[in-house]
């Protein structure tokens, strides 16, 4: 649900009852993880997506249904090779997927107008809902924000209530979305129910170090893919909100000055396009040793191993060097801004989710890489 909820924000402020399937968990190759989520409302209108179109038209079914039954619904597609086609799902994956009404006297709903205004102003909040197993209650959800305070409630009884409102505030504070097997306090093993816990985050940082017409590019792609994206030079004159529009940020600052006192976290890229020893030796011995996700540098080859004998110099050590991404970007043989911000964009996105880089033709790798969690950043 939470996957949703900027596109849910008129829907819920004009009343309408809607209907939200959520992926719960996936097996085998599937193209969309766990907290995928689309939402039909009763004029038949569709938002989002759970399987980039395999099953979509019988999600839609289940959406209708549940609309008029009240009920909740957990449901796999691709129990075996003939239901899997039967239905769209031709990649041989399985999806478990929860349907949830949300209509008007739902206190999920609620709960959604909670989670949405805390996301407007920033805030982490995680949402539980029972997907399987005993003491069920198909509807109830639970709300936990990152202070540690909660709304709503799964009544599961006093044996599994507090491990779930701890269970969620874990998953939230690791920024995942999956499922999670609940125990009783002081038990071991799986003997109680399943939640599916949604984490919603803030979207991840893209700092972008250098005013130049790459950055303008990157800003874009960064954009696109969900980041929180800020520009920073020291260049009053190039470092405008009239050259990069559509960045979050525009910070007239010396960049490591600016890096040394902003948040970042171990979601953070850092891209430093500014290739001037005077910006980047003392900013890469910053980014070098803060627990981010990513560092590049642009520059040529010549660049590259000049940049790397000054860092040495001022004492950056080989580990802190082998964090360095330099020339940033995949090669992909293109020359223009725009070229120059993808090649950069896909080695981030390859970085994040353990590719290659390479062409899915004639790897043999899984083109879906399995994995029970993933990051859902709202923005």
């Amino acid at each position: 649900m939470l996957d949703l909820l900027p596109e849910l924000e008129d829907w819920l402020a004009d009343g309408r009852d809607l209907a939200v399937a959520t992926v719960v968990s996936v097996g085998g190759s599937a193209p969309r993880g766990p907290g995928a989520a689309l939402a039909v409302d009763r004029a038949g209108t569709v938002v989002g997506s759970v399987s980039g179109g395999c099953v979509e038209g019988a999600v839609y079914e289940l959406c209708a249904r549940a609309l008029e039954t009240g009920h909740s619904v957990l449901e796999r597609f691709g129990y075996s090779d003939d239901d899997a086609f039967a239905v769209g799902l031709t990649c041989g994956g399985v999806l478990d997927v929860l349907v949830t009404p949300v209509l008007a006297d739902a206190p999920v709903r609620a709960l959604l107008n909670a989670a949405l205004d805390a996301v407007q102003r920033g805030e982490p909040v995680a949402l539980a809902r029972v997907v399987a197993g005993p003491a069920a209650h198909p509807g109830a959800a639970l709300l936990v924000y990152g202070d540690g305070a909660t709304a709503g409630g799964l009544d599961l009884g006093q044996d599994f209530d507090g491990v779930a409102v701890a269970e969620a505030r874990a998953a939230l504070d690791a920024g995942r979305t999956g499922t999670v097997e609940l125990c009783a306090a002081g038990e071991r093993g799986a003997d109680g129910p399943t939640l599916l816990v949604e984490a919603g985050t803030p979207p991840p940082r893209m700092i972008v170090f250098g005013a130049v017409d790459f950055a303008g590019a990157l800003v874009r792609v960064g954009k696109f893919l969900g980041y929180h994206v800020t520009v920073c030079d020291a260049r009053p004159v190039f470092t405008t909100r009239a050259r990069f529009p559509e960045a979050d940020e525009v910070v007239v600052e010396w960049p490591h000055r600016y890096l040394r006192g902003t948040r970042t976290d171990a979601r953070t890229v850092l891209c430093v396009l500014t290739h001037d020893a005077k910006f980047d030796v003392p900013l890469l011995e910053v980014a070098l040793r803060l627990p981010v996700a990513f560092v590049g540098a642009m520059g040529s080859r010549r660049t590259h191993a000049e940049r790397n004998r000054r860092l040495r110099e001022a004492g950056v050590s080989e580990a802190e060097l082998g964090r360095l991404r330099s020339p940033i970007g995949l090669d992909l043989g293109g020359r223009t801004p725009e070229e120059t911000a993808l090649s950069i964009a896909a080695e981030v996105v390859a970085a994040r989710g353990g590719g290659t880089g390479r062409p899915l033709t004639g790897l043999a790798a899984p083109i879906h890489r399995p994995g029970s969690a993933v990051l859902v950043p709202h923005g």
